[in-house]
């Protein structure tokens, strides 16, 4: 009865798989007392599953976990990094209350206006051509 429920689970992970069928044969589930453990050929990367209700319900291992983790600790110190050049002002535009000094004020206006006039150059050339429709 057992082997009956996990290959129903199985099975319905299949069809609830979609877009992982995309990579046929990336993941290989095995039975065990306690569920399945679900690994990834392409990184080796395995879960312990378990069917909850009629969820089946993956958790990571200890070994991603702890990868998770490592990631998550080099992105913290990216941004605490970025934080404080940030605050510091170096190589930023960005001053008090996020707001650009007038140097760079006026450097972005000229932007917009050198913009706008060759735009309206542009609208006042396709209001004078004929109409070609």
């Amino acid at each position: 009865m057992r082997a009956m429920i996990i290959g129903g689970s199985l099975a319905a992970l299949t069809v609830m798989a979609g877009p992982v069928a995309a990579d046929a044969g990336r993941y290989v589930m095995e039975p065990t007392e306690d569920g399945f453990v679900r690994m990834d050929t392409e990184t080796g990367e395995m879960s312990v599953c378990a069917l909850e209700g009629d969820e089946v319900v993956c958790r990571l291992g200890a070994d991603e976990r702890a990868a998770f983790f490592d990631a998550l600790d080099a992105l913290e110190a990216r941004v605490a990094v970025l934080e404080r050049r940030l605050n510091s002002g170096a190589g930023s535009a960005i001053e008090r209350d996020g707001l650009p000094d007038p140097e760079e004020f006026e450097r972005g206006l000229g932007y917009m206006e050198e913009f706008m006039r060759r735009f309206m150059g542009i609208v006042e050339e396709f209001e004078g051509a004929p109409d070609r429709t």
